[in-house]
């Protein structure tokens, strides 16, 4: 009887760590989630003058109308040509390194939410002005909360979440669970409150232009967030390097 040594290259579970361990560092190589931050951001400030320039809004003695006509103008053109954006980058990545690029149902789903946008506000654009809801009184948090969910910013992160699984990035993960309850949650509620007469320039007053200026900030609030998520993962991108 005789015994041979086997060497610890010949272990099949220090084999299979060592696969896992590969693919875990090929997974990570593979991720651009601050491009994707960065170009989302981008398009989410540059979407504040054209929402103001889009803006149509009507007032008499019952009140103010307004209609946001960028997310129909701006923003799914807008979409497209981001997410478009984002999955090329990712797609020169991988082939630079001789990988296969897992971002094409990111894309897709990016591309679905434009599409979701557009009928969304179509429909709403074509009902509501002669159906108000809930007779014209106060909207309950809820609607809120569904009409913040459809906005760009809310299937922004939607999508978002795709690109997290696809990834398997848990720091995306969170951030993205972050955002979306800032959006959904905290940003709606300071829509169409009254900013203070000391915020505004004398020759930017006027009822329309604080309808506008209302609107402002939660473009503001998402597309700053999302630019911090760009700039925090490209930091830790690097010092992982």
């Amino acid at each position: 009887m005789t015994t041979d040594s086997v060497s610890t290259g010949d272990d099949p579970h220090r084999l299979l760590s060592d696969v896992r361990l590969l693919a875990g560092r090929v997974r990570r190589d593979q991720r651009l989630t601050w491009v994707a931050l960065l170009v989302l951001a981008a398009v989410t400030l540059v979407a504040v003058p054209f929402d103001w320039l889009f803006m149509k809004v009507q007032c008499d003695d019952g009140g103010c109308m307004f209609s946001r006509r960028a997310m129909l103008y701006y923003w799914p053109p807008a979409l497209l040509l981001a997410y478009a954006a984002i999955a090329v980058s990712y797609v020169r990545a991988a082939r630079a390194r001789g990988l296969g690029a897992r971002v094409l149902p990111y894309a897709i789903t990016g591309a679905a939410t434009a599409v979701v946008l557009t009928a969304a506000y179509t429909a709403a654009a074509a009902y509501f002005p002669s159906h108000p809801p809930f007779g014209g009184g106060p909207m309950p948090f809820w609607w809120i909360v569904l009409d913040r969910l459809i906005a760009p910013w809310g299937l922004i992160g939607l999508a978002l979440l795709v690109l997290a699984r696809l990834e398997r990035n848990v720091p995306l993960l969170l951030f993205t669970l972050g955002y979306l309850v800032l959006v959904l949650l905290v940003v709606p509620t300071t829509e169409g409150m009254r900013l203070p007469d000391w915020l505004i320039p004398s020759f930017l007053s006027g009822t329309t232009t604080q309808l506008r200026l209302s609107m402002t900030p939660p473009q503001l609030i998402a597309g700053a967030v999302l630019l911090a998520g760009g700039i925090g993962f490209s930091q830790a991108r690097r010092r992982q390097r």
